[in-house]
């Protein structure tokens, strides 16, 4: 009689499958961590490759290199804490202000000071290079929003129709003109520097007794549609409609202090306090991904080419997680072939498939050689060939059978599917007897994993009682199967609370709904 494989049992898909956009995210792993001794406030990404990031923190910016996650530059020559390092769209030049009211411009490539303007009189927490390369935006404390001419050093417009704190602001990219900018007053305003006067007033920090104030501020590449933060909520505004609110967005739980646009403007980034970094699709604004990081974040930053995102934290740590750029090609190269798929007209007409209606000549081939009529040809059949744990099985080698689906890879279906195979081969005391603290400990380690998993569950708490029958007398020996063994008193006790609680709310449901089917009678 042949040998009969072990069969694996298919289980229920639990959960929710990754989306294509969890899929993507994903992808940024392995992050390197730099700590720093003051709060990072800034990170900016240069417009052009290699694509060097500038990190604020203290009274210095330092560049960062993508490749190395080294510093490469620091510029120091600032009085008070620096604020807003920001890159001008060739790279060459960076732009900072400080906490003393000072805002500076540095050449790159010697680390000069180009330029030193000191009309403010407050912190600034906002300076950075006009889409206009000869302009600059500053944003201070004390209210007032400037535009800064290069050549001549000086600012030839003043913005005052803020009432408080101003520390958010920006360009429109389609249009140098066009200034927004977001305050402590609770207004997000936008200003047009053809006309020198506020144009638009929207209230980013909400209706009530209480506004919050408005701590982030982003524009479409388009200058269409803005984008604030305010305390935990999101808002979105459309500019062509008048500064209506078309969106209010709450999935943080705690102040959301940064915003970004992946390359493409086509996801949004928003980091918070509650030490979260959410992906949203701008096109329905729904959470298609979340990060979690050790810290609250006061700035994140995505590089142009989606390679390498950074996040500043407030103890000073520095967060680069960076994804293969052989992963974006296969993306590409998917998003072909789903347009393909798809049958759209752009992917044709491009001429992603050649000339259409052209013929291909094909090679001639030799004709194939047909056996006598009425002959049947007899095909072998291959043996599969059988899995590892398959034949310990077959030589009786339960020990090793199990070794061989303990190890880090295998599908937990496959393990208990084996267990199961053992158990009805009443084996399973020969697989677990005679080890060691080194053999024994993946066997108490599966079992911490899966002893609350309800698919595995009972043969997980089956098996956990003949281990401990098995070798409760020889504990105090190995110091790491005492630790395991603790843990899995302490997980057993947590998932017996966790049950009991459980059992406490199916009581009190099935109450409510038996005296709600009362009432109906």
């Amino acid at each position: 009689m042949d040998y009969q494989r072990v069969v694996v049992r298919r289980h229920p898909q639990t959960g929710t499958k990754h989306n294509h956009d969890s899929k993507y995210w994903r992808q940024f792993r392995n992050p390197v961590f730099i700590k720093n001794q003051s709060p990072v406030t800034a990170i900016h990404f240069s417009p052009v490759k290699p694509h060097r990031y500038a990190v604020t923190s203290g009274a210095r910016v330092q560049i960062y290199s993508p490749k190395t996650q080294r510093v490469s530059k620091t510029i120091a020559r600032f009085q008070d804490n620096a604020r807003s390092g920001h890159f001008r769209a060739d790279g060459k030049l960076l732009v900072a202000g400080d906490d003393s009211g000072n805002i500076q411009i540095f050449d790159l490539s010697t680390r000069a000071i180009l330029r030193n303007f000191h009309q403010h009189k407050q912190p600034v927490h906002v300076a950075k290079f006009s889409s206009d390369p000869t302009k600059i935006l500053s944003c201070s404390d004390d209210s007032t929003v400037r535009l800064w001419s290069i050549p001549t050093s000086e600012d030839y417009l003043t913005f005052k129709e803020h009432t408080d704190y101003v520390r958010t602001g920006m360009v429109s990219s389609a249009n140098p003109s066009l200034i927004l900018t977001g305050s402590y007053d609770s207004t997000v305003r936008m200003f047009d520097a053809r006309e020198g006067r506020c144009v638009m007033t929207m209230k980013g920090g909400g209706g009530g007794a209480a506004p919050l104030p408005v701590e982030q501020v982003l524009l479409f590449p388009s200058g269409t549609v803005a984008i604030s933060s305010s305390g935990p909520i999101l808002r979105v505004w459309d500019l062509l409609a008048g500064g209506r609110c078309i969106r209010a967005l709450s999935n943080h739980q705690k102040t959301i202090t940064s915003l970004a646009f992946d390359g493409g403007a086509t996801r949004l980034l928003s980091a918070g306090l509650d030490q979260m970094v959410k992906v949203y699709d701008v096109a329905e604004y729904k959470v298609v991904h979340t990060m979690r990081y050790p810290a609250p974040i006061l700035s994140v930053a995505i590089s142009p080419d989606n390679t390498h995102i950074a996040a500043g934290m407030s103890d000073g740590t520095l967060s680069i997680r960076r994804r293969d750029p052989k992963a974006l090609e296969a993306r590409e190269a998917e998003d072909e072939r789903e347009t393909l798929r798809q049958g759209a007209y752009e992917f044709f007409a491009t001429g992603m498939l050649g000339n259409i209606g052209e013929g291909s000549i094909k090679p001639k081939q030799k004709p194939k050689p047909e056996g006598v009529l009425g002959e049947t040809k007899a095909v072998p059949q291959r043996k599969k060939k059988l899995k590892e744990y398959d034949r310990y099985l077959k030589a009786f080698k339960y020990g090793a059978a199990l070794d061989s689906v303990l190890r880090k890879g295998v599908p937990p279906t496959v393990t208990f599917s084996l267990i199961q195979e053992l158990v009805h081969r009443d084996g399973v005391r020969m697989a677990l007897a005679g080890r060691d603290d080194v053999l024994l400990e993946p066997v108490v380690r599966l079992l911490l994993r899966h002893l609350t998993d309800p698919r595995f569950g009972d043969m997980a708490c089956d098996m956990a009682s003949l281990v401990i029958d098995m070798y409760a007398s020889v504990l105090g020996q190995s110091p790491i199967i005492d630790v395991l063994f603790v843990r899995l008193q302490k997980k057993l006790g947590a998932e017996l609370k966790f049950q009991n609680e459980v059992a406490k709310l199916k009581g009190a449901l099935d109450m409510i709904l038996a005296t709600s089917a009362l009432q109906q009678l």
